[in-house]
């Protein structure tokens, strides 16, 4: 019984597309292009979407002890989503100063946008577009009637050639239906990815900062030029096999890179071995 329901219903639906004329096709071909984009985006979104940013800062946490800035970019690197390349950026403080951490951070923020609403404008038009697609045919279909028709046309003519004209609507009806729910769901699951965004920059706004480095030449030199810079709060020599000094910085006021500003007071180089970012 069932089977004979759905054979029906599909020979139905044939029938509808061989009397529905070239718009019918049209309509059926947009309608299956956005059916397509719209289940992509929603898989695409739904994986993105997997790790939530607690989950992904708690792992920048504990990389963050076991062996700093490094070792926590490692640590989200498998995650793959917009939450954790904004992240990634923001964990890059010490290397770079404040204002290029946060260009970064918007050009990563730009691009993961443009992905996650990439065919999203197409997916519109084609719910907007399919309706009066199907309301042209229809008006097409009603006035090829009367005209074949002529003065002297019957009204069952009539109505079988205004029944044909309507399967157009029925399918530009059908599509905008189908689709305009799965939009919907797939804006619902940007806005989430966005609010996750904005989560992400208020938890990387770092108040606090450590750095061991190792220093070629002129270590003196590097102390005091570190000390007379906007943003460091201590500098002190140490001696480790891996690095000579320790320094502790304020990142929102970090306006030169680490490595920058004992290159341009001291002209000598600067290896950060371990950097170490708290909130």
């Amino acid at each position: 019984m069932i089977f004979d329901f759905f054979t029906s219903t599909f020979g139905t639906i044939l029938e509808m597309f061989k009397n529905g004329g070239i718009i019918t096709y049209i309509i059926a071909i947009i309608g299956i292009y956005g059916l397509i984009t719209s289940l992509e985006k929603i898989h695409y979104l739904r994986k993105i979407s997997k790790a939530s940013t607690p989950q992904i800062i708690n792992t920048v946490n504990d990389a963050m002890e076991r062996g700093g800035s490094l070792e926590a970019l490692k640590s989200i690197g498998h995650y793959q989503n917009p939450v954790s390349r904004i992240i990634s950026e923001a964990l890059k403080i010490g290397y770079r100063n404040k204002a290029e951490v946060e260009d970064a951070m918007e050009r990563v923020f730009i691009v993961e946008m443009s992905e996650m609403t990439k065919g999203l404008s197409m997916l519109r038009t084609i719910i907007e577009i399919a309706p009066l697609l199907g309301l042209i045919g229809t008006v097409i279909g009603i006035w090829y009637t009367f005209k074949a028709m002529g003065i002297g046309g019957n009204s069952s003519g009539m109505a079988e050639g205004i029944y044909i004209a309507l399967i157009t609507t029925i399918a530009g009806l059908a599509v905008a239906i189908t689709l305009l729910p799965l939009y919907s769901y797939i804006t619902g699951l940007i806005e989430k990815e966005m609010d996750k965004i904005e989560l992400a920059k208020k938890m990387t706004n770092w108040g606090y900062a450590t750095m061991r480095l190792m220093v070629d030449t002129d270590i003196p030199c590097a102390v005091e030029a570190l000390r007379d810079s906007d943003g460091i709060v201590n500098v002190k020599e140490i001696n480790e096999p891996e690095s000579n000094i320790w320094v502790a910085f304020k990142p929102s006021m970090l306006e030169k890179s680490i490595n920058n500003i004992i290159l341009e007071k001291c002209n000598a180089s600067a290896e950060i071995v371990e950097s170490k970012l708290k909130q």
